[in-house]
């Protein structure tokens, strides 16, 4: 049984990390996974982080103003990205994985310094009908060697230019599915030894969560275009570094 201390340390971690989530639109896993890691073993911080990371994806992406057009514009992305990961699941139970963090994680560094200096890409909408199945397939396999949804996701939703709050709706749909697939393709390959284990320490988990993602939405709305563009960047360089450092140690 935990303590009242890993109790209280667990909700501070939820919130913080539900914080990070609600400014930039991504990281909640990365961020609860890398200090819980300091008071338990990854696969119990792992079973914590499940109901939290459901339900905060499916929040971000059904409170944004384009739902329906979003979907209809990126359902070949999610359908490769169900392919992908489920296809690909195997991996993240295999003997590279430290190699798979390792590249995520220059590869994040890479774009987001390129995203800081300004020198990102645009993908013309012509080119969305064969690029969005790739991208999708792309990032389904690279969930399957690692756990983590954002390359070449990420990068590709930002490419489209997409409007501040649309391209956080639209982080949510992709991290979303990511999260659904991942564990249907866990479940398929018997990597869930006791689905209902910790469950209810899960859902406690949720309440520090979402009261965290609210007031970084309510935080994110007050930030200019700029400012958002620059967090976001810097988001995604944090994930890389820890990404890869994770991978080093």
């Amino acid at each position: 049984m935990l303590s009242a201390g890993v109790i209280a340390w667990i909700g501070v971690v939820f919130l913080a990390a539900g914080l990070v989530k609600g400014v930039v639109g991504m990281g909640l896993p990365t961020v609860a996974m890398g200090l819980l890691a300091v008071t338990m073993p990854q696969a119990q911080a792992a079973a914590l982080l499940l109901i939290p990371s459901l339900v905060t994806n499916l929040w971000q992406l059904l409170t944004g103003p384009s739902f329906g057009g979003l979907c209809k514009r990126l359902w070949t992305m999610m359908a490769g990205v169900v392919l992908g990961t489920v296809a690909g699941a195997g991996l993240l139970t295999g003997t590279h994985t430290a190699l798979a963090s390792a590249g995520l994680g220059a590869a994040l560094v890479l774009y987001a310094i390129v995203g800081l200096a300004r020198a990102g890409f645009t993908t013309p909408a012509r080119h969305e009908a064969w690029a969005s199945p790739l991208v999708g397939v792309a990032t389904g396999l690279v969930t399957g060697a690692t756990g983590v949804f954002v390359i070449p996701a990420v990068p590709y939703l930002q490419s489209l230019r997409l409007g501040k709050e649309d391209l956080i709706q639209a982080l949510g749909l992709s991290f979303t599915v990511s999260t659904a697939a991942l564990a249907i393709g866990l479940f398929l390959t018997g990597a869930f030894a006791s689905p209902t284990a910790q469950l209810a320490g899960s859902v406690a988990a949720l309440v520090p969560a979402l009261a965290g993602m609210f007031a970084g939405q309510m935080l994110r709305q007050r930030m200019s275009v700029e400012t958002f563009r620059t967090v976001f960047f810097i988001g995604l360089l944090a994930l890389g570094i820890y990404l890869a450092g994770e991978a080093a140690i």
